[in-house]
């Protein structure tokens, strides 16, 4: 099996909730949620569909279409923020919910580019009760090192979502946290929130 390293990279790094509109039919891929390994090859090939349509837009609209039917997105997004969250207002938590999604699809899917003729392939998968461990392989033209990257999935409501993914040893989740505990350490929650809200647009 094959899988696209955008994907995967794109799926770590978007999340948090937002209402996303619908590609119209003729651009939906099915996702096989028969087993995590399945799961992972489809929603990557989805991903690849679109990251080579060669429009920024409809690959950033794809992305919020996979990312909010496949992936634990208030998960995601809550364990981010997870060391502040007591001492945030529900309109601090509900701006930057808001702000989430955008911010990362601009920060990141440019720069993803590198990896549009990649391949991925599937490993190995090291199931854990109802969540998983696909361990894949990322494989670039010109016989360059392939670079492990490993996703972990878990069971939810009758299908597998995303949670997490670590890419050549560096957890994406834990990476992104640190970011923003750092801004927040510097300029307060709400200035983390306008940081993501600059980027947004």
């Amino acid at each position: 099996m094959r899988i696209t390293i955008r994907a995967a990279f794109a799926a770590a790094i978007l999340s948090a909730g937002a209402v996303v509109p619908l590609l119209p039919a003729t651009a939906q891929v099915r996702i096989d949620n028969s087993d995590p390994g399945r799961f992972v090859d489809t929603l990557a090939d989805a991903g690849l569909g679109a990251l080579r349509t060669g429009s920024r837009t409809a690959a950033r609209s794809q992305f919020r279409t996979l990312l909010a039917q496949h992936f634990a997105v208030d998960q995601i997004g809550d364990r981010l923020i997870r060391a502040h969250v007591a001492r945030i207002t529900p309109q601090q938590r509900a701006a930057y919910k808001a702000a989430f999604p955008s911010f990362l699809i601009n920060t990141y899917a440019d720069r993803l580019q590198q990896y549009a003729r990649a391949d991925v392939r599937i490993v190995r998968v090291v199931p854990a009760g109802n969540s998983a461990q696909v361990l894949t392989q990322v494989v670039q033209p010109g016989g360059a090192s392939p670079i492990n990257a490993t996703w972990t999935v878990e069971r939810t409501g009758g299908a597998w979502k995303v949670s997490n993914l670590t890419v050549a040893g560096i957890n994406l989740g834990i990476t992104q946290a640190n970011d923003f505990n750092s801004v927040i350490q510097r300029q307060g929650f709400d200035g983390l929130v306008k940081l993501m809200q600059s980027r947004a647009g």
